[in-house]
């Protein structure tokens, strides 16, 4: 009696594990940008995440409800969960996306710093407090977080010993922030702007 691919030892104890480990990387992955959306603010792409993220989900948890007496297929699931969750944050992180503000804290040499950020090109702003034993400056500067490196460098060069907080900001009105070049992904789309000037 022959035995068709789908019901095959290599298909049921290789294949199939290996699909729901992807699947699992896929929908926790989608996942953890949803929720990163969700925190941010971003209300339209959010559920366009969610539903490929059930979508996939569901498809996945169908094939473990269909070979319920296959435990490789449980060692897939959990491993691809584990393993999506790591490749969220790598893909979050690579995104950079969002809104991050810096509070420096420092006792001398306040406007300077301030100069420094605002000749590179990032607002920022100085405020004078009391600290425990004496007068601190706290500079305030928001940047995109893509931005957070190149600021972070110029902070640590003035001052080494420097103490900063960073924290997420979830939207501004305005502000100042350095002139990047527009990215497009649809080629032409430049051409296209021209034309319809044109026309």
């Amino acid at each position: 009696m022959e035995t068709s691919f789908f019901d095959s030892i290599f298909f049921s104890y290789a294949l199939l594990p290996l699909l729901i480990f992807l699947a699992r990387i896929c929908d926790v992955s989608i996942g953890t940008l949803r929720i990163i959306f969700v925190a941010k603010g971003k209300k339209y792409v959010a559920p366009i995440l969610g539903f490929f993220e059930v979508l996939i989900w569901i498809t996945a948890i169908s094939k473990i409800m269909q070979n319920l007496d296959n435990y490789v297929n449980y060692i897939a699931y959990a491993a691809g969960f584990a393993t999506g969750n790591f490749v969220g944050m790598i893909i979050e992180e690579k995104l950079a996306m969002g809104i991050q503000m810096i509070r420096i804290f420092m006792n001398e040499r306040g406007p300077e710093l301030v100069t420094s950020l605002n000749d590179s090109g990032f607002g920022a702003t100085n405020v004078e407090g009391h600290g425990a034993k004496e007068k601190v400056h706290i500079i305030f500067t928001i940047v995109q977080r893509n931005d957070l490196p190149n600021v972070l460098d110029l902070i640590n060069r003035f001052n080494p010993d420097a103490f900063y907080t960073i924290e997420d900001v979830k939207a501004v009105n305005e502000g100042i922030f350095p002139v990047k070049k527009q990215v497009t992904l649809l080629p032409f789309s430049n051409v296209i702007r021209q034309w319809r000037k044109g026309k």
